[in-house]
């Protein structure tokens, strides 16, 4: 399980060099990545659908990416997730377009949504940006 901290961390450093204010859609048991953007003042909170998932620290709600709260996200230049569904890359693709935030998305194995977005290598991992906010 250590191996795969890595991947967090690399995901959490890319986004702290370059966002402000992020919010984690699925942390499920995960909360790596969350933790290293909360340090660095960037994470705004995270989501999961199911309820009752706490981590120290950490500000999880329950929302549904099918059927989102569009109140947690706004003011969010980034959404990101870690592992998602590949079911749940359109609703997040939707979800920032709504906002008007990135959406990164670090895709289990080789599974991709689509045409896979914009991949970006952020060392040892490829993230795909399936949304560039609007200035």
């Amino acid at each position: 399980m250590c191996r795969y901290k890595h991947i967090e961390r690399s995901i959490g450093e890319y986004i702290a060099g370059r966002y402000h204010r992020a919010v984690e859609v699925g942390i499920g048991n995960n909360p790596e990545a969350a933790r290293l953007l909360k340090a660095a003042g960037i994470l705004m909170l995270c989501t999961d659908i199911r309820p009752g998932i706490r981590h120290d620290g950490l500000t999880v709600v329950t929302d549904d990416v099918f059927e989102p709260d569009l109140r947690l996200y706004a003011g969010a230049d980034l959404i990101y997730a870690v592992r998602p569904g590949v079911e749940m890359v359109p609703p997040l693709i939707a979800l920032a377009g709504r906002v008007n935030s990135d959406l990164l998305v670090y895709h289990l194995g080789c599974e991709i949504y689509g045409d896979g977005g914009e991949v970006v290598d952020c060392g040892p991992v490829l993230l795909h940006r399936y949304r560039r906010r609007r200035p």
